[in-house]
C-alpha cells in the first residue's frame, strides 16, 4: 500500500505521467503500525530507494528520521489510465519487476 500511495501522490501532487510516477524512487517506512501487531517504540525506519537527492535525505535526517538505504522491497504495480479529454487509454508497468499493463 505504501508504494501505491506514493504513485498516486506522484500523479496528483507532482503532475508526473503514469510511467514516471511508478519509476520515481520510493520510500518504505517500517517498524511501526505493522499488521503483525508490533508496537512502535522508536518511530521506525525510513528505507530509501536509490535516486533521492542529498537535500531530501539530509532533511529527513534533520527531522529526526532514522534513514537506511535499501534495494527493496518497494512494491510493484501495473496501471491503465483513461485520458479525460480524448478518451484514449494508456498504461504503465513496474520497471522493478516483471509484469504488464493490459486491458480490453
Amino acid at each position: 500500500p505504501q508504494g501505491h500511495a506514493q504513485i498516486v501522490m506522484n500523479l496528483v501532487d507532482f503532475g508526473m505521467g503514469l510511467q514516471e510516477a511508478g519509476d520515481a524512487p520510493r520510500i518504505r517506512h517500517s517498524g511501526s503500525s505493522e499488521p503483525t501487531g508490533e508496537e512502535m517504540t522508536d518511530g521506525g525506519i525510513v528505507n530509501l530507494e536509490t535516486g533521492f537527492d542529498y537535500e531530501t535525505i539530509r532533511e529527513l535526517m534533520g527531522r529526526g528520521h532514522r534513514v537506511q538505504f535499501s534495494r527493496g522491497p518497494f512494491g510493484g504495480y501495473q496501471a491503465i489510465m483513461k485520458h479525460p479529454e480524448f478518451g484514449t487509454y494508456f498504461g504503465a508497468s513496474e520497471s522493478r519487476k516483471d509484469g504488464q499493463a493490459a486491458g480490453f
